[in-house]
């Protein structure tokens, strides 16, 4: 079974920065497209972030020169680091595989999340 553990999550100040970690177990990881997502209250889950096995990253336009992801492969974890937070980026940040139309590969599942809130 595939899992991912987010963390990192917390309250801030709008301008802020966080970091989230997600560690991944059950899945070889290396060659995976690696993704963060979130959720706001009352929105769809969307596609935050990518970084493919080679490190090749793309962004949704909201973040972009904003947040930057990372990984590694030797410790099964992906990164998101959110710097110039603004309250709309507030929601549960989840990790994954990248999705293919809304739709999640067989045998994944969503983690827990982290919650990151954003004060004006």
């Amino acid at each position: 079974q595939v899992q991912f553990v987010e963390s990192g999550g917390g309250l801030v100040q709008a301008g802020g920065s966080l970091r989230l970690s997600c560690t991944a177990s059950g899945t070889r990881f290396r060659t995976d497209v690696m993704a963060w997502y979130r959720q706001a209250p009352g929105k769809q889950r969307e596609l935050v972030a990518t970084v493919s096995g080679l490190r090749s990253t793309n962004y949704a336009n909201s973040v972009k020169g904003r947040f930057t992801i990372s990984r590694d492969n030797e410790k099964k974890t992906v990164y998101l680091q959110m710097n110039s937070l603004k309250p709309e980026d507030t929601a549960v940040y989840y990790c994954n595989v990248l999705w293919a139309r809304g739709v999640l590969p067989s045998g994944h599942n969503w983690g827990q999340g982290t919650q990151v809130t954003v004060s004006s």
